[in-house]
């Protein structure tokens, strides 16, 4: 006859067997959408002069299985003009780069377009098989930018991401980090604002010494 206390322990550790089970297979069924993959613009926050230049990155963090992607960023068009774009797709071209390259194939680029008058680049990409899918962190391009104008502007993510499946690609879950800019009227050089003060001084003590000399040179009344 089986002792009561071993009985309970037995039945204890059956019902926690169960609902180890009863959890995994919940997680299996439904997995967790949380990921720490993110596609950002870097640097997140800018400040700018007016006529100067800047450049940002869109870059990728911790990404799994990535195959294929499609990215817009849009900015303020009466702030920025694009000057320049560098896409940095295929590592094996591009080292701080994302996607992997086919030794008898590049990386297929379906849209890579740049709208100015509405402020908005859109570039869709994919590695053709038998490349390996990208893992890790990268760069997908570098933009250029001339300020145009005093203000502000957003630079704002709008991206899809896809793994490799022959059956049918599936979108990785991610998050979007948006950037914003800041321009403002270039502050006057310190040491060119020095000089001009010492040449203010300068001209006003010559002018002071020419006064003070043509009084001086007047001619004196006689003296009755």
């Amino acid at each position: 006859m089986t002792p009561p206390k071993l009985k309970t322990a037995k039945t204890l550790l059956f019902i926690l067997i169960a609902a180890l089970l009863t959890i995994s297979l919940i997680q299996s069924a439904f997995p967790q959408s949380f990921s720490n993959t993110t596609v950002a613009v870097n640097p997140e926050a800018i400040s700018a002069i007016l006529d100067g230049t800047i450049t940002v990155n869109i870059t990728i963090s911790n990404v799994q299985n990535l195959y294929g992607l499609d990215v817009t960023l849009l900015w303020n068009p009466s702030v920025l003009t694009v000057q320049n774009i560098d896409i940095r797709l295929g590592v094996e071209s591009f080292p701080d780069g994302v996607l992997h390259e086919a030794t008898s194939a590049d990386i297929f680029i379906q849209e890579n377009t740049v709208d100015q008058e509405n402020g908005e680049y859109h570039l869709v990409a994919t590695s053709v098989a038998p490349a390996p899918s990208f893992s890790g962190s990268g760069n997908i391009a570098s933009l250029t930018f001339n300020v145009t104008s005093i203000g502000q502007s957003e630079l704002i993510l709008i991206t899809e991401l896809a793994d490799y499946n022959p059956s049918g690609s599936n979108l990785i879950d991610h998050t979007d980090v948006n950037g914003a800019l800041d321009s403002v009227i270039p502050e006057f050089p310190s040491i060119i604002a020095v000089i001009l003060t010492m040449l203010l001084v300068t001209a006003t003590a010559v002018l002071s010494r020419r006064i003070l000399g043509k009084t001086n040179s007047k001619p004196k009344k006689p003296q009755l």
